[in-house]
């Protein structure tokens, strides 16, 4: 059944719309990201910003009195209003043209490059697409698709989603114990007030979630990470990302990986405890 609030008319008004940040790329931030992710070496000025580590500049900053219920500013401003209540990073494509210097002053332009609504197996889905590029000295460094998915509430009665299973045969493994500190850190990092990573009342009572969710951006960034560690020489051109499940604070995870056979790509996911997959990944590397 179409939600009765969905009006993609509306919505489509958004299509083409953008907005345009600059800041200046932190040695502090990059460092309190490398602590966050547990890495080994701290990232210093003039070195190359490692992949997905963007999503912790370029904050979103609103007023506290535009704020909205799920700690996201209020719709209707840059992100078309659409009225479901839950929202997920959904997944997204990025293409790394140049390195991005830690401590430089960077620009990123942000446009809606699509809008849809659809029906689901447990009602109604609306994905919105946001094309970012971010330059420093008018050179691209790097573009993104990043694609936002907002649901219902789950209704008395649905049908349960089957969750997939996750690969076998990985080559690298690394396990993750997800807690709420975690989770604050990036939150904190990333300025990003959303109550499903932080408020256990909020995320179980209001959107029906059995822990703090784990957010999308840091689980794709664990990944990366992954590759990082047991590849540190590789040069990463192409990093694509879908999420498939949601992982909670209340187990630990595995991330996983293995290399193509030709060393030019490499599959990654991300797994619970009972091996059911959360994310899977592709590395495309030069």
């Amino acid at each position: 059944m179409a939600h009765p609030d969905l009006d993609l008319t509306l919505l489509r008004q958004w299509l083409d719309k953008t907005e345009t940040h600059q800041d200046l790329i932190n040695p502090v931030s990059a460092a309190a990201l490398a602590a966050t992710l547990d890495g080994p070496r701290q990232p210093r000025a003039g070195d190359a910003l490692p992949p997905l580590w963007h999503w912790i500049y370029f904050w979103s900053i609103c007023r506290q009195s535009e704020v909205g219920v799920d700690g996201h500013p209020q719709r209707g401003g840059f992100l078309p209003p659409v009225p479901l209540p839950r929202r997920m990073w959904a997944g997204g494509r990025l293409q790394f043209a140049a390195p991005l210097p830690i401590g430089v002053t960077a620009q990123k332009r942000s446009r809606i490059a699509s809008i849809d609504v659809k029906q689901g197996r447990t009602g109604a889905l609306a994905f919105v697409t946001v094309r970012h590029e971010i330059s420093h000295e008018g050179r691209l460094c790097l573009s993104e698709e990043h694609d936002i998915v907002y649901r219902d509430l789950p209704q008395p009665g649905a049908v349960a989603v089957v969750p997939k299973s996750a690969p076998e045969g990985a080559q690298w493994r690394r396990r993750v114990l997800p807690d709420p500190v975690l989770l604050f850190r990036y939150s904190a990092l990333t300025f990003n007030g959303h109550r499903i990573h932080y408020d256990r009342s909020y995320v179980t009572g209001v959107e029906g979630y059995p822990g703090l969710i784990v957010h999308g951006p840091l689980i794709a960034t664990l990944l990366a990470d992954l590759l990082a560690r047991e590849m540190p020489q590789a040069v990463l051109r192409e990093f694509n990302f879908r999420a498939v499940g949601s992982l909670f604070d209340t187990e630990p995870f595995t991330l996983c990986g293995r290399l193509a056979a030709d060393g030019r790509s490499a599959e990654l996911w991300a797994q619970n405890e009972r091996g059911e997959l959360a994310m899977q990944a592709e590395a495309i590397l030069a």
